[in-house]
């Protein structure tokens, strides 16, 4: 049994007690949080420890592994404090809002010979997960171009002031459209070699982005775009569309996946369900479980999610210089 603690007791930190409650290889043990009030109050809910410094959580002995879901610019200092503690660490994404910093917690994680797994959710709904079966099988081929969307309302009620700033790794694109980018990365199967990208602030006053498009090179012969759309107002969209050699996927994580080929659209069974978000939670941690149980690399690696800011990088760089910029491909410790 994986004995967890929360550092990070809020909003994101609540879904992941009601997750670990349905896990059978894990449970909360210990939870952390700045705020006495609040602390109490969650700890009282999900029957936990509490701790207001992280530190005294990690001195913890009953403590094995931890998930950070902290403010970006904390992941860093905190993950890295973790696994020099001996922890197994889950990373909400993004792993950092830098590459250097992904570097510096890739090192430590190595070092102390310790599983880390970023929190990329999405790959656990079942409407990707139905895709990338189809993808992986070879039925239709290798994914040719892709689009992938991420449209929603950007101040929500858990909206932040570090959500807003840039220098504290805030906007749009690193908060829910790194979820888009992640999915088209992870249904194409490799990684993206080239990015140029617009970005924008269109509908708030902030200093961060809350709209961005990417076009993305995967080598020579395949490319793809991400959407990354804060709007004031409207309705959710989330959605990705695949093109591959022999046919064409539209997934829809509000309806589910459906297969195109010979000019008509088939339904892709189990590809939907109702709480999509909290039973991929779930999925999440008992894959997380397994991997530390078995000492074997986790399904989304801390390469994947030092690859992932590494596009964001290269795509705000390139929006800046008006220009296609090289995605780093290699994981220098």
């Amino acid at each position: 049994m994986l004995r967890v603690g929360i550092i990070g007791a809020g909003h994101f930190g609540a879904a992941h007690a009601r997750a670990l409650a349905a896990v059978d290889d894990a449970r909360l043990v210990a939870a952390c949080r700045n705020d006495e009030a609040g602390l109490a109050a969650f700890c009282a809910g999900f029957g936990c420890k509490g701790y207001r410094d992280y530190r005294d959580l990690l001195a913890d002995p009953g403590i094995d592994a931890v998930v950070v879901a902290l403010p970006h610019q904390l992941h860093a200092e905190v993950a890295i404090a973790a696994a020099g503690s001996g922890r197994h660490v889950m990373l909400e994404k993004p792993l950092a809002p830098t590459v250097a910093e992904c570097r510096r917690i890739l090192a430590a994680a190595d070092a102390a010979g310790v599983t880390l797994m970023p929190g990329h959710t999405m790959r656990f709904t079942l409407p990707f997960l139905a895709a990338r079966r189809i993808v992986e099988s070879g039925e239709i081929g290798r994914m040719r171009f892709g689009s992938s969307r991420m449209i929603k309302l950007w101040m929500e009620e858990n909206r932040r002031d570090w959500h807003l700033d840039p220098e504290r790794g805030g906007g749009m694109l690193f908060t829910a459209g790194i979820h888009a980018l992640d999915r088209l990365i992870g249904l194409a199967g490799r990684r993206p070699t080239h990015v140029s990208a617009v970005t924008a602030t269109a509908f708030h006053d902030q200093k961060a982005d809350d709209s961005a498009l990417l076009l993305l090179r995967f080598g020579e012969d395949a490319a793809g775009q991400v959407a990354s759309i804060g709007y004031r107002d409207g309705a959710f969209i989330s959605g990705d569309e695949i093109v591959c050699d022999e046919g064409v996927l539209r997934v829809d994580f509000f309806s589910g996946v459906e297969l195109g080929r010979g000019q008509r659209w088939q339904a892709v069974p189990a590809s939907y369900e109702d709480d999509i978000a909290g039973r991929a939670l779930e999925r999440q941690w008992q894959a997380f479980a397994e991997a530390v149980r078995a000492g074997s690399p986790p399904p989304v690696t801390g390469e994947d999610g030092l690859h992932v800011v590494a596009c964001i990088e290269a795509a705000l760089r390139a929006a800046r210089e008006r220009r296609e910029v090289e995605v780093e491909q290699s994981v220098p410790r």
